[in-house]
């Protein structure tokens, strides 16, 4: 017997008066949660209503309908339409279309309407939107009709276009969505589909890994040079930048750094064009200089002109109005906006007034030389008066009075020129010449040797019962060294040498230590006179503690602690540790911190994570010990970070006293790793560094 299929009856569809409506206490929704009633009014008087309302009739005590109807689901429409009618926007009697329910519980169909409605897949809004601006509505319009930031329309028009391939992905639930807002940092879809596949196989799939794959090769924004040249004018030359609109990205990604490279060439090329017709014979420039390029070379000095009288009269008058202002609200909590402005405009005028161009000796100017480059701030930084050693000014000899028979230098010809006798203010003739026995001729080198000898003695003993003046003569030979480039005004026998460093470490010009020391080098300079001739009489007048600050600071220009493996210096190495120990050397102090460029990404992993492990502790070694070795470095340069952890060569280790495994030194490397590691690379892991700048020579003409 065939079994009979009940048919359905579907609830009747009626237009109902708007007036004849009142919100049922079934509606389950006591909670507000989505876009607001006001939202939703705006988004009916713009579409009209597009779901009818569920109601139920209102029954009298007998049973009978009493021609009105209660709302169990569909209240926020309610609520809307009902503030469209207090509005004066819609009227009292608009017909409402409504599915009219008799049967059941009313709160069985508020609770079923909610809980049976499938909420929209994101994708499906992605592709929406960008179906809607396909369509002719601009970004602005979108967010407008939707109630949303014209932000969000953005992020979900550069979701809706990553690959199709991976929204593919996303659709069936193989990506999440931080997956798939890290891949809108670039529009190329091979690129998006190559890493994705290179990812498939990875235990790691986070968003942070593959931000960094599909950037890798890019320049951060906030990059020295990127900052030098200018966004703007990055992307007018046809730079394209990749940016991420869902985190904090410093700006974005410059995808073409030759051309980033090309544009910073550019430029410190106009500057050095422009400083030429200053008359220098030589510039370089290049967007960053090695640390200690300007060793070996002379600086020479220029004078700051003096202020004039109009100029001296305007600096007393800011001075004094910034004391009087500094005076008046020295108990102020807070400075008030015009006061603060205008400290800050006083501020800025007496910098520029400091700020004054240094004159040079023209002379000086034409055998002397420029550097241009970038400053750590981004900034054109120009280094002027530098002078090699082949463009240094002859040296005319003089007569020596050594022996009768040595020639004069500068003879016409460049020929050998005999010395002239004048006598009575008349050139003398070989008849007139008198007898050998009374000419005075000079003395013999070898008695000079002799004499000279003895002198040198006796000058040693006597320097050594003057300590003041032996530690002036020293101090004399050390600043020659320092600042005057191949000097010899010395008598004494002392090399005191300051050379750049072979191996450049990544940040080393901009470190710190390198910065105080130029600066403190630079001020000494001013005080010191510009001929090495002049430097006695002026170290002879300086005080006591100023003689000694300058002898700390040659002293130390002449320190050199760098293991070199073609240079072994053990003794003086161990005489570097006994400094460091004299000094109180705290490397930490110093500004050095374990980063990928300079540690991290340059031993094996086995190394960061004993790094991390000896700082951390295991379970943050845990935490990292399954990545890659570019994301493990890192990841361990954040976790190590304020942590005070150096490596071995950083460590003070105090003289005599054995190695301390409980300090947090690891045991030695096998000989095949320790080769490794000294080498800074790794057959297959080891991140390289950035080639060094290539300096541009520009002659000034």
């Amino acid at each position: 017997m065939a079994t009979v299929v009940q048919k359905i009856t579907l609830s009747a569809s009626r237009d109902i008066p708007f007036n004849k409506l009142v919100l049922s206490q079934s509606n389950i929704r006591r909670i507000k949660a989505g876009i607001s009633i006001e939202e939703l009014a705006e988004d009916i008087a713009r579409r009209t209503l597009l779901q009818s309302l569920n109601v139920r009739p209102v029954l009298d005590a007998e049973g009978a309908e009493t021609g009105r109807f209660e709302v169990p689901a569909g209240g926020r429409r309610f609520r809307a339409l009902e503030l469209l009618v207090k509005q004066k926007r819609m009227t009292k009697t608009q017909l409402v279309p409504c599915v009219v329910r008799e049967g059941g519980l009313a709160e069985e169909d508020s609770l079923a309407e909610n809980v049976q409605r499938v909420a929209l897949h994101p994708l499906d809004q992605f592709r929406a939107f960008q179906t809607l601006r396909d369509k002719g509505l601009s970004e602005e319009d979108i967010a407008a009709r939707f109630f949303v930031n014209g932000s969000i329309v953005k992020q979900r028009l550069r979701l809706a276009a990553v690959s199709e391939t991976l929204l593919d992905v996303y659709a069936e639930d193989g990506m999440t969505l931080e997956q798939l807002m890290a891949f809108t940092v670039t529009n190329d879809h091979a690129r998006q589909e190559q890493v994705w596949e290179g990812l498939s196989h990875s235990y790691n799939k986070e968003p942070y890994i593959i931000r960094r794959q599909l950037t890798e090769g890019a320049v951060r924004a906030a990059d020295r040079r990127a900052q030098f040249v200018g966004i703007d004018a990055y992307e007018t030359a046809g730079g394209i930048v990749l940016r991420d609109l869902f985190q904090h990205d410093d700006g974005g990604w410059l995808q073409d750094p030759a051309l980033l490279d090309r544009l910073v060439a550019s430029r410190l090329q106009n500057e050095a064009e422009a400083l030429s017709i200053e008359g220098w014979k030589w510039i370089i420039v290049a967007a960053d200089f090695p640390y200690g390029h300007t060793a070996g070379l002379r600086r020479i000095s220029g004078e700051t002109p003096e202020f004039t009288d109009a100029e001296r009269a305007n600096l007393d008058a800011l001075k004094a109005e910034q004391d009087r202002l500094e005076e008046e609200y020295a108990d102020a909590d807070e400075l008030p906006d015009e006061i603060d402005q205008r400290l800050g405009e006083i501020e800025t005028a007496l910098a520029a007034q400091g700020d004054r161009p240094v004159i040079y000796d023209p002379a000086e100017i034409a055998r002397a030389g420029v550097f241009v480059s970038i400053d750590g701030e981004a900034k054109l930084k120009i280094e002027r008066g530098f002078v090699r050693p082949e463009d240094e000014a002859p040296i005319t000899a003089e007569p020596d009075g050594d022996d009768t028979d040595q020639p004069a230098v500068g003879g016409p010809e460049g020929g050998v020129q005999r010395t002239t006798i004048t006598i009575g203010g008349n050139p003398a003739t070989e008849a007139e010449t008198p007898d050998e026995d009374d000419v005075i001729r000079p003395l013999s080198d070898r008695l000079v040797t002799e004499l000279t000898a003895h002198r040198t003695l006796a000058l040693r003993d006597a320097l050594a019962h003057d300590p003041n003046m032996a530690f002036v003569a020293v101090l004399h030979a050390l600043c020659l060294g320092a600042f005057y480039a191949y000097a010899s005004d010395t008598c004494l026998e002392i090399a005191a040498k300051s050379t750049g460093f072979r191996a450049q470490a990544p940040g080393l010009q901009d470190s710190g230590p390198a910065k105080a020391i130029d600066t403190r080098h630079d001020a000494w300079m001013r005080q010191l006179p510009e001929k090495p001739s002049a430097l006695w009489d002026a170290l002879t007048g300086f005080d006591g503690d100023s003689r000694a600050a300058l002898f700390a600071h040659c002293a130390s220009l002449t320190v050199n602690v760098v293991k070199e493996p073609w240079n072994r210096r053990p003794a003086a190495l161990d005489h570097g540790d006994r400094l460091a120990h004299a000094v109180d050397l705290d490397m930490v102090a110093a500004g050095w911190r374990p980063t990928v460029e300079n540690y991290l990404g340059r031993v094996p992993k086995a190394r960061i994570l004993d790094a991390v492990r000896e700082a951390k502790g295991e379970a943050s070694a845990q935490l990292i010990d399954h990545l890659k070795k570019p994301e493990m470095a890192k990841e361990a340069e954040r976790l190590l970070d304020g942590s005070g952890w150096l490596p071995e060569p950083l460590r003070r280790t105090d003289v005599g006293a054995p190695a301390d495994k409980a300090s947090g030194e690891t045991d030695a490397l096998p000989a095949f790793l320790a080769e490794v590691t000294e080498n800074g690379d790794e057959s297959d892991e080891a991140i390289s560094n950035p080639e060094e700048p290539q300096p541009h020579a520009i002659a000034a003409e």
